[in-house]
């Protein structure tokens, strides 16, 4: 049952039979967006007369709600309501734009039942705010006067819809074989749609677990649903809950034949020679062509243009107009496959992000929306973009963590999107140099295929890859390879590298000049005696705080967290005044490597000076991980140091990261070039490094996981507060009978606290709740029921659920 608009102020009125004069669907139902977890319920407001033909299901409205305005979203028209009091009139239309596609509604009901919280919440991260001169073109008009032009004509407050589209694909124009005519015809029946009835919004995660514990799927089993023509659910209408209701969102999207597939002429011919380097590379391309929902996780071979290959997948599916979802990390990334993909499909193609700007943002994301732009290039964000007829989402490197979302729910952009392609029939592909432990799990349960080049292949396209002590001729070579931070071995490869002309690439985990210190004798940590912080040795700077000469002096050693200067350092437990590095940054770094090889060009990437490419030459680029440059032609020589920083982390994801970074280092790395890894050999992490074996490393990642109960193997959830704000909560809560509480222990180092720093308490507990995961839904479902219940109590304390976060701690 709806409930009715919670107001008691002068502007309710009785719900007449038929609804005012001239209204045929009298009655809105409007999903508020509130905070309160109670409050996540759709309502039932009146349509006034005068708002008639701008209140279409998806468009933004605002509604009074306990005595406040508040924005909201309008879900369906219907003739009648379930409540037989009072309702409250609709206060107005904020555009006749209809943002709220059926399929994005229905997204955000399943990703908040995921992740046990609010539509609201994903629905803030799903659309954009409002740009009111961007989606009225430009224009001043006001208010009234928008009105009365959408009075006017209706079509031009929603906006241009497709109608580029051809009825039929043209024979011999798609380099893959062409889907029969009766699979190009979209499905237009209705389906019903609605806000979650309880229990309903949980559904999906219930299908999903239905495995035995420790098998990973993302989505339902595959089902007859699945084995229907993705483009018949590609968008349904929102909001027919009955007869005489109206349709929803997706009505101003297109009609049937803008979802017909075409060939655009003007698209340039698509050399698919790249993938038959893969085994079932050209398969997996000839059913994008087919608009099958295809799924693989690729593994691309070192100096793989991997923006050409996503972009490429992206314009066979622009091909026969339907769209395509591509994400990657970071504006990097997404400035290298924007690229490609214009010059395949043109003005088709758009890039989203967060640093675009309100109005650059909000045009890209109308021209998703209304159909203009078929291929989208974003970062995390752009797995709720609005896309027609999607018939393909990807993302590359999706270990990166630039793909969790900071925000309430917390989803990640991984499981949202793998959550979209399965309910909407689309492909899927998840690329990279490495694997992670999830995207593994999806493989090993069936829902997704190996995309990967055979053996003899790899060798051929991979550079010669060693760490320095491997072998015992190794180390009586250099006895002392293992000890030292740059080993010989390393220096002598840069210099054959420098001498041939080739650029030499290193790698360091940390930037600055030595951001840690240790007792030099008794080797505890170096700290403030102010605030307790850790002490680092900034780089020394030269006038007007230029980079000082190599020979400089360094600074004393200063506090990294209130900055004060440490002049007369002493150890709190031996007395030492002596300090010792235990980590080199960057700047020193190269610092030593500009002695080392006098007159070679130092670049340094990092920070805040990243290169994204660098000309080639004899020169050595010091990178940080992930600000490694781009060079043409590829690096001679990588050098990949202090390993053990990486290594030894203490996070459950510690070695699959070093992994995926020292990949994607090493894939810069030219065919018959050289990577050393400065890490112990024996560790299985460097072997797989070695040998180039990402898949074997994921595999073994699953198991370790699963055999101490972590992530993919089971659901975990973990619950930030204090002491009290945690019991309550669980007081309220009916978890399974399976669940296992770890904890509570104090929140690890660095991870973000549930509230403003001037509201934190003096101790912040965190605990882990993990089932398996067939019982994955009903936890969700029980801790999104207590905070629920919790909200109804109007509790301010700060809390914050998270299901399966990156960060364990």
């Amino acid at each position: 049952m709806n409930e009715p608009a919670a107001d008691t102020s002068a502007t309710e009125a009785d719900r007449p039979a038929a609804g005012p004069a001239g209204v045929e669907l009298p009655i809105a139902r409007v999903l508020p967006l509130l905070s309160p977890a109670h409050l996540d319920r759709d309502f039932d407001y009146l349509v006034p007369p005068e708002l008639d033909e701008l209140a279409q299901p998806g468009v933004r409205v605002r509604v009074r709600f306990a005595g406040r305005l508040v924005d909201g979203y309008l879900l369906a028209r219907s003739r009648h309501s379930d409540h037989g009091g009072k309702l409250v009139k609709l206060e107005r239309v904020v555009s006749g734009e209809r943002v709220l596609t059926p399929e994005i509604l229905e997204l955000a009901g399943k990703v908040a039942a995921r992740y046990a919280g609010t539509r609201a919440d994903v629905l803030r991260l799903a659309i954009p705010p409002r740009h009111a001169r961007t989606e009225t073109g430009g224009g001043k008009k006001s208010a009234a006067a928008r009105a009365d032009s959408a009075n006017e004509n209706p079509a031009a407050a929603i906006g241009p819809v497709r109608s580029d589209v051809a009825s039929s694909v043209s024979a011999g124009e798609l380099p893959v074989a062409s889907p029969e005519s009766s699979d190009l015809q979209a499905d237009s029946a209705d389906v019903s749609s609605a806000a979650p009835k309880s229990g309903a919004a949980a559904e999906p995660d219930s299908k999903r677990d239905s495995p035995g514990a420790g098998r990973y799927v993302p989505a339902p089993e595959i089902d007859e649903k699945l084995d229907a023509e993705p483009s018949a659910r590609a968008h349904p209408k929102l909001g027919q809950t009955g007869a005489g209701d109206s349709g929803g969102p997706g009505e101003a999207s297109g009609d049937a034949e803008d979802r017909t597939a075409f060939v655009d002429s003007e698209f340039p011919a698509i050399d698919l020679a790249p993938w038959e380097r893969y085994v079932h590379g050209a398969a997996f391309v000839a059913a994008l062509g087919q608009r099958k929902g295809a799924r693989a996780a690729w593994q691309a071979l070192p100096g793989e243009d991997w923006p050409r290959r996503l972009a490429e997948l992206a314009a066979v599916v622009a091909r026969q107009g339907r769209s395509a979802i591509l994400m990657v990390p970071d504006q990097r990334d997404l400035d290298r496959v924007l690229a490609e993909c214009v010059g395949l499909v043109g003005d088709s193609a758009v890039g989203l992000s967060a640093g675009l700007g309100p109005a650059a943002r909000y045009r890209r994301w109308l021209a998703v929306l209304r159909g203009s732009a078929r291929v989208v290039v974003g970062t995390r964000s752009a797995v709720f973009a609005p896309a027609l007829d999607l018939g393909l989402i990807a993302l590359w490197d999706d270990g990166d963590d630039t793909y969790a979302e900071p925000r309430a729910p917390y989803p990640h952009a991984r499981e949202v999107a793998m959550l979209r392609a399965h309910e909407t029939g689309a492909a899927f592909v998840a690329a990279g140099f490495a694997r992670t432990a999830e995207i593994q799990a999806v493989v090993d349960s069936g829902w997704a295929h190996d995309l990967v080049a055979d053996r003899a292949v790899l060798r051929k396209a991979t550079p010669r890859i060693s760490a320095p002590g491997d072998s015992d001729i190794a180390l009586e070579r250099d006895p002392v390879a293992r000890a030292v931070r740059i080993p010989g071995v390393a220096f002598a490869a840069a210099r054959a590298a420098l001498k041939e002309g080739a650029p030499v690439l290193v790698q360091v985990p940390r930037r600055g000049y030595i951001p840690a210190l240790a007792c030099g004798k008794c080797r505890t940590p170096a700290r403030c005696r102010h605030c307790g912080g850790p002490l680092a040795l900034p780089e020394a700077r030269g006038p007007r705080g230029s980079a000082a000469d190599p020979g400089a002096a360094a600074q004393s050693p200063a506090c990294r967290w209130c900055g004060i200067t440490e002049t007369a350092f002493r150890c709190t437990t031996c007395g030492s005044r002596a300090l010792r590095a235990v980590v080199i940054g960057a700047a020193r770094t190269a610092e030593e490597l500009g002695r080392a090889f006098p007159g070679v060009p130092i670049r340094a990437s990092g920070g805040g000076t990243v290169l994204d490419t660098v000309e080639p030459g004899p020169q050595v680029v010091v990178a940080t991980v992930g600000a490694e440059s781009v060079v043409p032609g590829g690096y001679g020589v990588a050098l990949l140091l202090d390993g053990w920083a990486l290594l030894g982390r203490a996070d459950l994801r510690a070695a699959e990261d070093a992994l995926r970074r020292w990949m994607a280092a090493a894939a810069l790395v030219r065919a018959h070039g050289q990577v050393i890894v400065v890490a112990e050999p024996s560790i299985p992490t460097v072997q797989a490094l070695v040998r180039w074996d990402p898949v074997g490393a994921a595999r073994a990642e699953v198991a370790a996981r699963a055999e101490v109960g972590f992530p993919p193997a089971v659901r975990l959830a973990a619950i930030d507060g204090t002491a009290d704000t945690i019991a309550e909560l669980l007081s309220a809560a009916d978890l399974p009978d399976t669940v296992d509480r770890l904890g509570p222990v104090p929140l690890p180092d660095g991870a973000r606290k549930p509230f403003s720093s001037g509201d934190a308490p003096a101790e912040v507990e965190r605990l882990l709740l993990r089932v398996e995961r067939r019982s994955g839904a009903a936890l969700a479902r029980a801790l999104r029921a207590a905070q629920a219940v919790r909200s109804t109590h109007r509790s301010d304390a700060p809390l914050r659920v998270q299901i399966d976060p990156v960060d364990i701690g």
